[in-house]
């Protein structure tokens, strides 16, 4: 029997917790998980989602920020989708807010200030734009889970288990809510 995505995400937790870290590319798995259609503009939400959860700060032009990534995500219409305006305006707002550069030896260099707004960024532009892109949502997956050590760099480490476990949950769900959705549509066979 072929191992599941959801399995081999719990392999590599089970591989930081055992050797303190992994490499993202272990994550190229999703990649083929992406594939099936509507699971990257999901994702992309989830995401969203779970960085405005996360980004609670006291100052007032990231907390209005959040405040209106947590409105987009609330009011999605019917089958879960956003105002698209509304998300583009909101995209361009994060975007502007940290669209400093420094000159860097190999070129310019973005001064990121919330790790959790280039988060909602990166979901809505994957939302908006790259809905049949697997690799943008590869990309997403290890914004979204790496993590900096100054032992082993930034990679699967640390705070990436607890990550990358609801990335296996929400994998998961997702899959049972496919199994469902397609159990109502099977035709049902009448024995007369």
């Amino acid at each position: 029997m072929p191992t599941s995505t959801a399995d081999k995400l719990t392999a590599i937790v089970t591989q930081v917790a055992a050797q303190g870290n992994a490499d993202v590319l272990r994550l190229t798995v999703l990649k083929k998980w992406f594939e099936r259609p509507g699971r990257l503009p999901a994702f992309a939400l989830w995401v969203a989602s779970r960085a405005v959860e996360q980004g609670r700060y006291s100052e007032e032009s990231v907390s209005v920020l959040f405040g209106e990534a947590r409105a987009l995500l609330e009011h999605r219409g019917p089958r879960g989708r956003l105002d698209r305006d509304a998300a583009e305006r909101l995209y361009q707002r994060v975007r502007s807010f940290q669209s400093t550069y420094q000159r860097g030896k190999w070129g310019p260099v973005r001064i990121v200030k919330n790790a959790n707004l280039l988060l909602i960024e990166e979901a809505l532009a994957l939302y908006l734009w790259h809905v049949n892109s697997p690799s943008v949502g590869y990309k997403l997956a290890v914004a979204y889970a790496a993590h900096y050590d100054p032992r082993y760099g930034t990679g699967l480490n640390g705070p990436s288990r607890d990550r990358l476990q609801e990335l296996v949950d929400f994998i998961r769900h997702s899959e049972a809510l496919e199994a469902a959705a397609a159990e109502d549509v099977r035709p049902v066979n009448k024995v007369q």
